[in-house]
């Protein structure tokens, strides 16, 4: 048989076209969203899936420091990262991250743990827009609502 329904299509990258998603994180819990983030970037929700070529689509995050932790996360989990410098190891609670101005570190540390751990990965990462408020200058691009 040589007809098309038995070929298998492999997405190629300028074939590929990207759409704007915005979600509302508020009341939403952080690895449940991160989950559903990272599949619609690197675009498992499409047929045209393809594992080498970034078929994903862009995700805008509202309200990004409105999302919640269950249990006692929010006082017990803690982000590690370390300066470079010895006695550098550096520690912070999500409660840590909220007070002090970078509530997006949050979702986008949880979404980026989720993606490939390869130069794909940081193409993936830099198509989502976090912010911690509801506005967004994205109002261009025509984002589609996107209910969890």
């Amino acid at each position: 048989m040589n007809t098309l329904s038995y070929k298998t299509k492999s997405a190629k990258k300028e074939e590929v076209e990207h759409k704007w998603f915005i979600i509302d994180a508020e009341g939403e819990i952080v690895g449940r969203l991160a989950t559903r983030i990272a599949t619609i970037m690197r675009g498992k929700h499409k047929p045209s899936y393809t594992p080498h070529v970034d078929t994903g689509d862009y995700v805008i995050v509202i309200n990004a420091d409105k999302v919640r932790f269950t249990g006692l996360k929010m006082e017990q989990k803690e982000y590690i990262r370390y300066t470079g410098y010895p006695g550098g190891q550096r520690r912070a609670t999500p409660q840590d991250l909220i007070n002090h101005d970078k509530p997006e570190a949050i979702l986008e540390n949880a979404v980026r743990g989720m993606l490939p751990k390869n130069r794909l990965g940081r193409a993936m990462i830099k198509k989502l827009f976090l912010y911690a408020g509801t506005e967004h200058p994205h109002q261009a691009q025509t984002p589609e609502p996107l209910t969890l």
